[in-house]
């Protein structure tokens, strides 16, 4: 079967979805889901999201020069539902999904209490690619979960990562496979 290039993306599926934070001019806090995310460096610790030119997030990016990514387990699926509609400027999806705000040192944009990690990045570079933008931020600093990092060790079962598949529909992991 041949694809159309209108759907190739939806063949790298399912992917990871995170919720990436930052703050307006205002102090009005912003969060919005992102599935295309990927880490870019070791060192430096550099990890890159791709967004729409027009999101706020970007705006708030190129104004702060910070960000967080904050990583949702299964059970706040429908709070990152939420955050993914369209408000208006100046409305805070945080507090629309009920989510809590982190203040963190060293950036202005929070962290999200509910989320089993956040990074907390520094613009590092933007680049223009295609109708999309790729933000890559340079990680200061990461908060995990204890339960879901044990002996140096991500535990996916525990954390249940939301992994994007398309529209509304989403997966977690469910089965191990060990090479060799």
């Amino acid at each position: 079967m041949k694809l159309d290039l209108d759907n190739w993306h939806k063949v790298l599926a399912p992917r990871p979805t995170v919720l990436v934070a930052t703050v307006n001019k205002n102090g009005i806090l912003n969060a919005a889901p992102f599935s295309f995310v990927m880490p870019v460096s070791m060192k430096p610790a550099l990890v890159a999201f791709s967004s729409a030119p027009k999101r706020h997030t970007l705006a708030n990016i190129r104004l702060t020069k910070d960000f967080t990514i904050n990583i949702p387990g299964k059970e706040l699926l429908n709070q990152v539902w939420k955050c993914a509609e369209s408000f208006p400027e100046g409305v805070s999806e945080i507090k629309k999904s009920n989510l809590t705000e982190v203040k963190l040192k060293g950036i202005k944009s929070p962290g999200i209490k509910e989320c089993y990690a956040t990074f907390s990045c520094k613009l590092f570079k933007e680049i223009v690619a295609g109708d999309h933008v790729l933000v890559i931020g340079e990680v200061i600093a990461v908060e995990v979960r204890a339960d879901v990092f044990v002996n140096k060790k991500f535990n996916p079962y525990t954390a249940s990562p939301i992994m994007h598949i398309g529209g509304d529909e989403f997966s977690v992991p469910g089965e191990k496979l060990i090479a060799g």
